[in-house]
């Protein structure tokens, strides 16, 4: 029997053919997952904590839930295009991004700056209005990553290491403490020591900054002519002291956590959001929370906070590079921050902040900041050794 010969030409042509095609990486779908659960979760929680005060404010129980939605949709958005881009993109312009963070800080000090709650922390452009302490913040990450990511070595250099972060990480927190802001500052404060810590920085570098904090921090706070910033920040230690006065946010939560008890009283059932929280939505929205579906409730939401920051880290330790590495851990650090720090706030554990739950609570600057960082972390996901 004759045997077929295969030429080279052909043998060389099945051989191409027989290989497999490349499928483009999705990334870390369950990072889309948790994002999506919080955010809607999120949603339905603002709609109940803000009913009565929509309706004492506008005369529209819909209100803060309609801003949400469009809100959130348009944060679905930004986080689906972000996660397209290259995040090498951002990494290399680490040069402009902090002259950009400033110059939205200092038209805060301008007419453009609208005074609510007697601090300055929007920029108004007609109906769009900008918080640029929220961006500030992703800011100073990829600042960060990407600095280390071109001189990697200076991570271990406290004079073009250190000090160059430490440095815009003070100009941005001067400017935002001016708003007056200072749990935005020392978010700040914290995501740079964190991204230091990540980056392999000495011990005693980082001890030099968290003098240096220290020290800012403990002069803003007594330096108060009034004495509001020293009582503010000291109330949590005795909030029932002054019930009326520094303390009454606080009670007022304390007083719907314990009402809520293990299974709470029912979605929509609670009292302190009859206009006895003051805003109820935002910052302390864990309160109605845990009123609402008690303690059972709050551990479920923190399990979802706990398995993201663990995607978050796991994305992080397996990057395909040292910038991957740096932007995902400074993206994590700055979600498990903020949900450390509310929850000592609403739990009188630590002073009244005004940090908000990233992606619950409500806030169209804050929602788009961190879905967008969200996008970011899955791109860098889809190129991680995962």
């Amino acid at each position: 029997m004759k045997k077929h010969k295969v030429s080279t030409t052909e043998s060389e042509r099945i051989t191409t053919d027989a290989k497999p095609v490349k499928k483009a990486r999705t990334g870390d779908l369950s990072l889309v997952l948790l994002t999506v659960i919080l955010v809607m979760f999120g949603t339905v929680m603002i709609f109940s904590a803000s009913y009565y005060k929509s309706i004492s404010d506008v005369g529209d129980p819909y209100v803060y839930l309609k801003r949400q939605g469009m809100w959130a949709i348009t944060g679905f958005i930004g986080m689906w295009v972000l996660s397209k881009i290259d995040y090498h993109i951002w990494g290399r312009l680490f040069k402009v991004i902090p002259i950009v963070c400033i110059g939205l800080l200092g038209l805060l000090f301008t007419p453009l700056g609208i005074e609510a709650g007697g601090a300055i922390r929007w920029i108004g452009f007609g109906p769009i209005t900008i918080m640029p302490g929220e961006i500030a913040k992703l800011g100073l990450i990829i600042f960060v990553a990407g600095y280390f990511d071109k001189y990697p070595r200076r991570a271990f250099d406290f004079w073009k290491g250190v000090v160059p972060v430490v440095l815009l990480t003070g100009i941005y927190a001067g400017m935002i403490m001016l708003q007056p802001n200072m749990s935005t500052a020392f978010t700040i404060v914290f995501i740079a020591g964190g991204m230091l810590l990540v980056s392999g920085a000495k011990w005693s570098h980082l001890g030099i900054l968290a003098g240096g904090a220290g020290v800012a921090g403990v002069a803003f706070i007594f330096t108060d002519p009034d004495g509001y910033r020293f009582a503010r920040f000291t109330s949590f230690l005795d909030p029932f002291a002054d019930t009326l006065g520094s303390g009454w946010q606080v009670v007022q939560s304390l007083l719907a956590m314990g009402t809520g008890g293990l299974t709470g009283l029912g979605l929509g059932n609670s009292i302190q959001k009859n206009l006895y929280l003051p805003e109820p939505q935002n910052d302390f929205i864990l309160a109605i929370i845990g009123e609402e579906l008690g303690f059972f409730g709050i551990l479920g939401l923190i399990i979802v906070y706990m398995i993201l920051i663990w995607r978050g880290c796991h994305v992080a330790m397996n990057a395909a590079d040292y910038m991957g590495m740096m932007m995902a851990s400074g993206i994590t650090i700055m979600i498990g921050i903020q949900v450390v720090i509310n929850i000592a706030v609403v739990t009188s554990s630590f002073p009244p902040t005004g940090v908000i739950l990233p992606l619950v609570s409500y806030g169209g600057n804050a929602l788009l900041i961190f879905m967008g960082a969200m996008g970011i972390l899955v791109n860098i996901s889809k190129s991680a050794k995962l």
